[in-house]
């Protein structure tokens, strides 16, 4: 019987040994299924790391692209609108140059001789005045009003203050020069005097 139990013990233990080798193996595998979820867990994290990264740079490329579109956009409208008034003021210089030319004719006419012949020359003058004047006006020229209006700095040039007992202070009383515009736009400042 001694045998049996030694026997018995010898089974006892090796089912011990057994049981112990087994729970070591299941602490082992658990141990290795944890670090293997932690690590999953940690590339898991690590991959929507990635992805949140990728997507803030998808979003950063993605406004770059908006403003560079808009920035385009609003250079093609620029260059559009200079097109236009490149187009709509082009006779500017040549009017501006024509004005003293105007201005001439306007003088030569006030200052007219009289008689048979001087009436023949003022005129011819007088129509060669006024088909001028009829061209510029096709351009869009337009003298300015400016008698008894109150002073503008943007439409007229002020060259001295008089006394008006006809006028209340800061109105127009006198245009030495004419002032003109070209299409809505000061092409030249009219001259004149105003009251104080």
């Amino acid at each position: 019987m001694k045998e049996e139990q030694v026997q018995d013990s010898g089974v006892t233990e090796d089912n011990a040994i057994n049981e112990e080798s087994a729970a070591d193996q299941a602490e082992a595998v658990s141990d290795n299924d944890t670090a293997a979820a932690g690590e999953a867990v940690q590339e898991a994290s690590g991959d929507s790391d990635e992805i949140k990264r990728l997507q803030e740079l998808a979003d950063e490329y993605q406004g770059r692209v908006l403003r560079v579109q808009a920035d385009y956009d609003n250079f093609r409208r620029r260059t559009l609108k200079e097109k236009e008034e490149l187009a709509q003021y082009a006779t500017s210089k040549l009017v501006t140059e024509l004005l003293p030319v105007l201005d001439n004719f306007e003088r030569a006419l006030a200052t007219a001789p009289a008689g048979s012949d001087g009436d023949a020359f003022s005129k011819g003058v007088n129509m060669i005045f006024r088909q001028l004047e009829g061209v510029l006006k096709s351009e869009g020229l337009t003298p300015m009003e400016t008698v008894g209006q109150p002073f503008n700095p943007e439409f007229h040039q002020a060259i001295m203050q008089v006394e008006s007992e006809e006028y209340e202070e800061g109105i127009v009383t006198e245009e030495v020069q004419k002032g003109y515009l070209l299409k809505n736009k000061v092409l030249r400042p009219a001259m004149v005097k105003v009251s104080m």
